[in-house]
């Protein structure tokens, strides 16, 4: 414990450019600690604490900027991807699309304070072509503003932070596996959220070429359409009726539905297909790959005139 504490005292600033990222890279690395932790000791030892907000500031917004690039350049694919490896939900891709789509880059402000939120945030700025200027601004205000908290986390409670670690130190050599114990709890919370999330939205899927094989054979099912207003703009399957949640959906059983969305792991058609069947609605399947599955292989795409 005492080589984690010189460690941070000798080299703060580069552990807090790492972990903050990591972190807002995407990888379950608590940013937040090291941060207090390297404020608090340069409080104590009568130093500005100016340069560690500076340099996560930054750490903050090069991560972003990189996820920024990467919507723009890979789009959908990228956040499917992303919710793969990330230990979140993946309906935070459908929270975040509804307030990136109602609000865009001013969002970024307070993204980083909402679990789950600023790497897919930051991803759909660039998906959404939003001006690099517009971004970097209100991100790095956000980032700033987030960096912010916990340098003054840090150094309001300094005195506290110290009386922490110096009842880590009394622990020896078990200080340090306490805290890694710490950090192996949170992931293994945060690994437990996904796989309850996955088996919730668990069914069985249609296939494209099974959907369109219904189409083609006049058996057409009732289709529906969970996407946002903004992804429909790219077009739609032929016939498929718009909803946005079961509320207004105002649909008598039906013998098929098929429901659809363009998001990881056909999320919030999942969700959708659960509430229906509730309802009493038979046979009820989202479409495995959504939107994206049924343009990529080519099928006719409706469009506003």
């Amino acid at each position: 414990m005492e080589t984690l504490l010189a460690l941070i005292a000798t080299y703060g600033l580069l552990v807090v450019f790492v972990a903050v990222f990591l972190d807002q890279g995407g990888l379950p690395v608590p940013a937040y600690p090291p941060v207090i932790v390297t404020a608090a000791l340069a409080v104590d030892r009568g130093e500005s604490v100016l340069a560690i907000l500076a340099v996560a500031t930054v750490a903050a917004v090069l991560a972003d900027i990189l996820w920024f690039f990467g919507g723009r350049r890979f789009g959908v694919a990228l956040l499917r991807l992303m919710c793969k490896l990330s230990l979140s939900p993946d309906s935070c891709v459908t929270m975040t699309r509804d307030i990136y789509t109602r609000w865009g880059a001013p969002s970024l402000i307070g993204a980083k304070f909402v679990p789950g939120f600023a790497a897919v945030a930051t991803t759909l700025a660039g998906e959404n072509r939003t001006k690099f200027g517009s971004f970097l601004f209100f991100d790095a205000l956000g980032a700033l503003l987030w960096a912010g908290g916990a340098v003054l986390l840090g150094a309001v409670f300094h005195e506290a932070v110290n009386e922490v670690l110096l009842r880590l130190e009394e622990f020896g050599r078990w200080g340090l596996p306490i805290l890694v114990g710490l950090i192996a709890a949170f992931v293994a919370w945060k690994w437990w959220q996904r796989r309850r999330f996955l088996k919730e939205i668990e069914m069985a899927r249609i296939s494209v070429p099974e959907l369109h094989q219904l189409i083609s054979e006049g058996r057409g099912p009732l289709i529906l359409d969970v996407r946002s207003a903004k992804q429909r703009a790219e077009g739609w399957i032929p016939g498929a009726r718009f909803v946005a949640n079961l509320a207004e959906a105002d649909l008598e059983p039906h013998d098929e539905v098929i429901v659809y969305c363009d998001c990881p792991n056909e999320a919030s058609a999942a969700i959708l297909a659960k509430q229906l069947r509730s309802r009493g609605f038979g046979r009820v399947r989202p479409l495995a790959g959504g939107f994206h599955a049924w343009m990529t292989e080519g099928h006719e795409v409706a469009r506003e005139a």
